[in-house]
């Protein structure tokens, strides 16, 4: 094919993509559907994942406990940064702008292999010493040396994946996004049991074999992802002859996603400390808010899935200046999400006893866990809106607002709550924390809507600059 007809062929793309001309509530389930269904198999293998390295011993299972810190953390720096490249890259698509188009995807992959070279350095140096600095058991230490160095040291793998199926969500193609982190799942549910305990003639290599599997799978999606960008995404073009990072896209794409590592990145913060408020009541206490935690990520994987395919729509529209498919890519987010959440709702108040079995829990953690997660569940009811609103902050440039909404419910409003509500005395207390912060949440949400409205909505499509 001509260079010529290339063009023409990626002009026609810019033109008729769908983000722009399918029918909205048609567009935002084919694109959402497949990210929704993908982030369940991520939950599931959390949870698959966690059985298996049990079974080694209870210490394997606290080293790799220890880990989440640093995980969530590479996890933070990708997600952030993929999150401003779908929202600069989508935003580019929409304004039929090519050159920025492109330069936003190269200039995210240059990103992607800084971070995994940072990492690279982090797993030669700061593992032994992380580990060391929380626990004084040798056992967990060497357990949690072997795990961390590989996951970190090959962190290549994630965040290869985690760049190329963002260019994919920001040009629509969420099916294939979709295919990618089903191959990385897939492959380490296989991988899992063979390398840890040692299976058709593989070694036993215990949580070793874990990590390895993890990063095995990583790798494998992350050149699924790259394969499929090349041969089906003809919106981006990826030719880095000549090619000098930019320090001005650079800046744009952590305007967005600074934001949205922090908001990642805190959510460690709020984990440890109400682990630790928990503890002063017992170690089932804290057992009972980690099962809770593994429950709702099947409720709120999906409206994260359904987030996905909503950003670049809305970025794409905000770029094309096309209010009324924007408002209404939205409306049908908000009552979808809200939707999911009233449906996990119902599910913890029904049969939590039964989702408590899930985990072979013990009376007294059922005891425990039953009025847990109904008390919990309540600010499910409130969260869709707060989730489906924040990703609209950051689809039009404003994930500022998502940053402080966050840091306000998980650090100043429910960690303090939680701690005064302990003082009560009685355990079932400290959980109405969760939907005392939610509370709070829905209200900035609502506060910080109302201006984007003002300020950026209602000015699509006129004269005014909305982006000021």
């Amino acid at each position: 094919m001509s260079e010529t007809r290339k063009q023409e062929k990626v002009t026609e793309n810019f033109k008729e993509n769908k983000m722009g001309t399918m029918p909205v509530n048609s567009l935002l389930i084919s694109m959402s559907v497949p990210m929704m269904l993908s982030m369940l198999v991520q939950a599931l293998y959390n949870i698959v994942d966690s059985i298996f390295v049990a079974k080694i011993s209870e210490d394997a299972l606290t080293a790799v406990s220890l880990a989440f810190p640093m995980q969530s953390l590479m996890i933070a720096l990708g997600g952030g940064m993929g999150v401003g490249v779908n929202a600069l890259l989508s935003k580019a698509l929409g304004e039929k702008d090519y050159e920025r188009v492109n330069a936003s995807a190269k200039n995210g992959i240059f990103l992607a292999c800084i971070n995994a070279i940072i990492f690279l350095v982090v797993g030669l140096t700061v593992v032994k010493p992380f580990y060391e600095a929380q626990t004084n058991n040798q056992a967990i230490i060497d357990y949690g040396v072997k795990y961390l160095t590989i996951v970190c040291c090959c962190s290549f793998g994630i965040y290869c994946q985690f760049i190329f199926e963002r260019l994919l969500q920001s040009t629509g193609k969420t099916t294939f996004a979709m295919v990618t982190q089903l191959i990385g799942a897939v492959t380490n549910l296989i991988l899992d049991p063979i390398l840890i305990f040692g299976y058709f003639g593989v070694p036993r290599m215990g949580v070793a074999g874990a990590a390895i599997a993890t990063v095995v799978g990583q790798i494998f999606a992350g050149i699924a992802a790259i394969i499929i960008n090349v041969k089906y995404n003809d919106e981006i073009k990826l030719d880095f002859k000549g090619f000098v990072p930019s320090g001005q896209i650079i800046g744009k794409i952590y305007q967005v996603g600074v934001p949205s590592i922090i908001m990642q990145s805190i959510g460690s913060i709020m984990t440890y400390g109400m682990n630790q408020i928990l503890m002063a009541f017992s170690s089932t206490a804290t057992a009972v808010f980690g099962v809770y935690f593994k429950l709702q990520s099947f409720i709120f994987m999906p409206v994260f899935g359904l987030n996905n395919g909503m950003v670049p729509i809305i970025a794409f529209n905000y770029g094309a200046q096309n209010r009324e498919r924007l408002v209404k890519t939205i409306k049908l987010s908000m009552i979808y999400a809200i939707s999911i959440m009233c449906f996990g709702t119902l599910v913890f108040n029904l049969i939590p006893k039964q989702l408590l079995g899930l985990f072979d829990a013990s009376p007294q953690m059922i005891s425990m866990g039953v009025p847990a997660l109904r008390i919990i569940s309540v600010h499910f009811l409130l969260a869709g809106f707060c989730i489906i609103g924040g990703s609209v902050f950051q689809a039009l440039g404003r994930a500022v607002y998502s940053m402080i909404n966050s840091i306000m419910r998980q650090v100043v409003v429910l960690l303090p709550a939680a701690y005064l509500l302990a003082q009560l005395g009685n355990v079932n207390y400290v959980w109405w924390a969760f939907p005392i912060a939610e509370l709070m949440s829905l209200t900035m949400t609502s506060i910080f809507m109302v201006r984007i409205n003002k300020n950026i909505i209602s000015k699509i499509g006129t004269n005014e600059d909305g982006l000021a």
